[in-house]
């Protein structure tokens, strides 16, 4: 297994990725995701790929004060083979040479083997409420 930086080229694999991981949603249009990704922090867009196929991402981003992640996902047929840790790892040491001290992420509420896994790596739940608002419908 190979983790790289995302190129243009993985755009359609990684999209077919996040739908076999049941991360996209109707209000989110992954390609439009990716389009702004590239655009800020494209360093910290990580993928995992294993015999020329894309099996596994990572978004990390990183505004000079928290480091985020999105879209982490792994391949069902490779989960639990430690690709998931490994992409976390990766974007972690990417934020760590920006000095970024501290990370969050979101997890939908009932994702318990997702919040399983965080906690696994060293996650702990901050007990805050997330709040969002849409800017700009997809």
């Amino acid at each position: 297994m190979n983790i790289r930086s995302f190129d243009a080229a993985d755009t359609q694999a990684v999209v077919a990725l996040w739908e076999a991981c049941e991360l996209t949603r109707p209000w989110n249009n992954p390609e439009r995701d990716i389009q702004r990704k590239v655009q800020v922090n494209d360093e910290l867009f990580l993928v995992a790929e294993l015999d020329g196929a894309i099996i596994g991402s990572v978004m990390g981003g990183y505004d000079g004060h928290r480091g985020w992640i999105n879209y982490l996902a792994v391949s069902p047929d490779e989960q639990k083979k430690g690709i998931g840790k490994a992409l976390m790892d990766a974007v972690q040491h990417r934020l760590l040479t920006l000095e970024c001290p501290k990370i969050n992420l979101q997890v939908r509420h009932g994702n318990d083997a997702v919040i399983a896994f965080y906690e696994a790596i060293g996650y702990t739940d901050d007990q805050c409420q997330s709040f969002g608002k849409r800017l700009i419908e997809d």
